[in-house]
């Protein structure tokens, strides 16, 4: 049976947006945001993380650098009862690189997740702090969007077309439904 899970962009949800992270040194998840992931977990969703890594295609870092860093961002969770249930990433860029269907706005990463880890699309969430990640959920068929402000600033378009906004995750997550 398919399981809701909640998409979550990474830089300005997760943690502080400070422009192309790469190194554990500035990589700080924001506040709230285990207290949030540990809610999610306890109300029954899958945690399913997709971010756009353009960095790697414009030469900033390497993948190894992200998978360096994403590799710790992931233990570190876990020593706080947080196991994300999947981790994918677009390391593309249309100006430095193939075209893709993974980069959002396009949906590839939501519906390669979909694929592989048997995700109710209609039942689950798409948390960003931009455009693009509510447009890549609405294309990828997820029930509902949120946007969060804490990352981008948010424009008039993000708004009108998330079905909620909040502060920050940890409102996202005390809203919503246990699935438990």
């Amino acid at each position: 049976m398919a399981k809701p899970a909640i998409f979550l962009d990474r830089d300005g949800v997760i943690n502080e947006d400070t422009g192309y992270i790469s190194q554990v040194d500035d990589f700080h998840f924001l506040p709230g945001t285990i207290e949030a992931l540990q809610l999610l977990k306890k109300k029954g969703y899958l945690l399913v993380l997709v971010t756009n890594q353009s960095g790697i295609a414009r030469g900033y870092f390497s993948e190894d650098d992200f998978m360096n860093l994403t590799e710790w961002m992931d233990w570190s969770l876990a020593d706080r009862d947080v196991d994300l249930d999947g981790i994918y990433f677009c390391p593309h860029h249309p100006e430095h690189g193939p075209a893709c269907d993974c980069r959002k706005p396009e949906p590839g990463m939501l519906l390669a997740a979909a694929r592989e880890l048997g995700i109710d699309l209609a039942a689950s969430y798409m948390v960003g702090d931009k455009t693009a990640d509510i447009q890549a959920g609405i294309k990828a068929g997820v029930g509902k969007t949120a946007l969060v402000r804490t990352g981008k600033a948010l424009t008039e378009q993000g708004m009108a077309l998330a079905s909620e906004v909040f502060d920050d995750l940890l409102g996202f997550a005390k809203s919503i439904q246990s699935l438990k």
